[in-house]
C-alpha cells in the first residue's frame, strides 16, 4: 500500500514510516523543513511538505494514497481548542478525500477530542476503513519528551521522586516502536469503525515508576500528599494523581485490540525501559 502519513517526523511517526517500509508499503510523509524531509527520504519515504492548516495539500495527498495515518497535531496549550478544531478540519478533508473508497484512515485520539473522534467514527457510514487508536498516556523509548522525563527532571531538581498517597494509581504504557505496530496492523485491517487501545503495559502503580527513578538518581522515592501534588508537579499534578486504567477497562480493551488484529507487544516494559538507563543519561 502507498500510505500517506501526517506527523512522520514526530517521536511515534518516524517510528511508524519505519514500521510501514519495513512490511513492504511505500510511504509519502507530511513534514515543514528540509531537515524533516532529509530524515524521511533517509528513512526510505518521499516528503511532501506542508503543515495541517494546508487543507488542499491534505486533500490531494489523502486522494493519492491507498490510506492514512493521522498523526500529526498542533500541541499548542494555550489555544488547545483551535488545535482541536484544525485537527477537526484535517480530518474531514482527508475523509472527504478517501469516501466512498473503502481505505483506511487511522487517527489518533486526544484529551477532549470527542468531536474529531465522533466524526472518524461516522465516516464508516461512507466507505471509509476508519479508526481510531487511543494510545497509553506514557510512550516510552529513546527520545520520549513526555510525562516520564518531565517526572525525572522534577525529581532531579527537588532532590527526591515524589508519588502520590501510596501510590498504587496505575498509568498504562507502551513502547514507540510497539505502537508502531499497532498503526500498520490497524491500516492493513483493523475493521471500520474501530477503538483501539495501544497499552503494552496494562497499568504501572506510580510508586513503581517512581521508585525506579529514585535508584537511577540515587534519590529518594516520597510519598507525597493530593494536596502537595499540584506544588511540586505543576500541571502534571492532576494526571500522577489518577488511576488512569480507571478511565476506561485496560485490561479488557487491551486484550479486545489484541483479538481482533494480533498485536503482540515485543518490547521491553516502561520499568525495564527506565532501567536501561537512558532516560536519564
Amino acid at each position: 500500500m502507498h500510505v500517506f502519513v501526517t506527523g512522520a517526523t514526530g517521536y511515534v511517526g518516524s517510528a511508524v514510516v519505519r514500521e510501514l517500509i519495513g512490511a513492504g508499503h511505500t510511504v509519502t510523509g507530511l513534514c515543514r523543513s528540509e531537515e524533516k524531509a532529509a530524515g524521511l527520504k533517509a528513512a526510505g519515504a518521499e516528503a511532501l511538505y506542508g503543515a495541517l492548516n494546508d487543507l488542499d495539500t491534505l486533500r490531494s495527498a489523502a486522494a493519492a494514497a491507498d490510506g492514512v495515518i493521522h498523526l500529526a497535531f498542533t500541541n499548542d496549550f494555550s489555544d488547545f481548542e483551535g488545535a482541536l478544531a484544525l485537527d477537526l478540519r484535517a480530518v474531514e478533508v482527508m475523509g472527504a478525500a478517501l469516501e466512498g473508497s473503502g481505505k483506511p484512515l487511522i487517527t489518533t485520539a486526544h484529551a477532549n477530542g470527542q468531536a474529531v473522534d465522533h466524526a472518524v467514527l461516522a465516516m464508516a457510514e461512507r466507505d471509509i476503513r476508519t479508526s481510531i487508536v487511543l494510545l497509553a498516556p506514557s510512550v516510552h523509548g529513546e527520545g520520549d519528551k513526555g510525562f516520564v522525563p518531565m517526572m525525572i527532571d522534577i525529581a532531579r531538581a527537588k532532590g527526591f521522586a515524589a508519588y502520590i498517597g501510596d501510590g498504587t494509581n496505575r498509568w498504562p504504557a507502551v513502547h514507540r516502536l510497539d505502537a508502531a505496530a499497532l498503526y500498520r496492523l490497524a491500516l492493513e485491517s483493523a475493521p471500520a469503525g474501530s477503538r483501539l487501545l495501544g497499552a503494552g503495559d496494562e497499568g504501572i502503580p506510580l510508586r513503581e515508576i517512581a521508585a525506579v527513578i529514585g535508584r537511577q538518581l540515587n534519590v529518594p522515592a516520597v510519598s507525597i500528599t493530593p494536596e502537595e501534588a499540584a506544588a511540586h508537579f505543576g500541571f502534571l499534578g492532576t494526571i500522577a494523581a489518577f488511576d488512569i486504567t480507571s478511565l476506561y477497562n485496560t485490561k479488557q480493551a487491551s486484550l479486545t485490540t489484541r483479538e481482533l488484529l494480533g498485536w503482540k507487544p515485543m518490547q521491553r516494559g516502561l520499568i525495564a525501559d527506565l532501567e536501561e538507563g537512558h532516560y536519564f543519561a
